[in-house]
């Protein structure tokens, strides 16, 4: 239990501040790109969470002879990605699927411009195994911690919709992993909302069971999103087609060798080798097409949060997406069977 509280407390970084409401709508125009040779100067942003693309990318050899400079910054869930983007902050980050529809909605100066298959097999409605909680419906004038405009939070609005529960019906306690393990632990909160690898960890420190995942409800997706800034910038647009193909050919090496990936993630984000592979095992980011249907599906999702009095515009998710990427990476996209 101790090192949960550990691991999290270490990612608990987050960022001040609000989201424009300038609106940030509408395609993108793509600048010229430049030669990588002319890259020395710059140094890309990248934010990251858990450790979980730094590590990657660094495992698999791909910041190797990087023509540019990456500066990683750590963060503990997807939304303060978005204000961090908007911000200028950062130039990049990999994000849960719900992190853009509340940067849609609050008019964020990001567009998603890769897309990733993360399963949702990792993102799960936790509660304590003793708990007399065996289904969602019995969620019902409950407590359910979960991380505002998170992954976890699209998977408990769609878990609700599902078993005829509105978020009036239950009550949503918003924290971050760090204070939501707290709470949880204590049994402050009857319920947990929560992704890997936070999840795999609770499942080897607390006995808990699993009422529900997102596989086969939410589309368990992962985006990249990129700030406005540098898409518009033809350094920071060319690091980034460079980087995204650099990830992509990560995440092949990766699903290449588990073994030698989770022993490497374990060591960089302070977990047990066992909990590293589980989560890594199931909730491994695999390169996929930024299609039609993905951009309906995260539609579908806006419209629930919407609906449920989540977010106070609905946007229409296909103006904060960006595929001038799309064609260098098609032929890295991977298949998780």
């Amino acid at each position: 239990m101790r090192k949960l509280a550990v691991v999290t407390a270490l990612l608990a970084v987050l960022l001040a501040g609000c989201v424009s409401r300038q609106d940030s709508s509408g395609p993108s125009e793509a600048p010229e790109t430049v030669a990588l040779s002319e890259l020395s100067d710059l140094t890309l942003n990248v934010g990251d969470q858990k450790g979980g693309t730094e590590s990657l990318l660094r495992a698999a050899g791909a910041l190797d002879n990087l023509p540019y400079k990456i500066a990683f910054s750590t963060f503990t869930s997807g939304p303060p990605q978005i204000e961090a983007a908007t911000a200028g902050k950062i130039d990049f980050a990999i994000t849960g699927n719900t992190p853009p529809i509340f940067g849609a909605a609050s008019n964020a100066k990001v567009k998603v411009v890769s897309a990733y298959d993360g399963s949702g097999r990792g993102d799960k409605l936790l509660v304590h195994a003793d708990s007399p909680i065996r289904a969602v419906s019995d969620l019902r004038g409950r407590k359910i911690a979960v991380g505002k405009g998170s992954s976890a939070h699209g998977n408990v609005l769609a878990q609700l919709q599902r078993a005829g529960l509105s978020p009036s019906d239950v009550e949503l306690v918003f924290l971050q992993p760090a204070d939501a393990l707290g709470a949880f632990r204590q049994k402050q909160v009857d319920a947990w909302a929560i992704w890997d690898p936070y999840t795999a960890q609770a499942e080897a420190d607390i006995p808990v069971r699993s009422i529900a995942e997102a596989a086969g409800v939410t589309n368990g997706a992962g985006f990249g999103i990129a700030s406005d800034a540098a898409l518009a910038d033809p350094k920071r647009n060319t690091a980034l087609s460079d980087l995204l193909v650099r990830y992509a050919k990560a995440t092949r090496w990766a699903q290449d060798n588990p073994d030698e990936w989770a022993a490497s993630y374990a060591a960089a984000v302070g977990l047990d080798p066992a909990v590293a592979a589980a989560a890594q095992g199931r909730s491994l980011r695999l390169p996929t097409d930024l299609s039609s249907q993905l951009v309906a599906s995260e539609q579908e999702l806006a419209d629930l949060f919407a609906e449920s009095n989540q977010i106070s515009d609905k946007p229409e998710f296909k103006n904060w997406v960006d595929t001038r990427y799309s064609e260098s990476l098609a032929p890295l996209y991977l298949d998780r069977n």
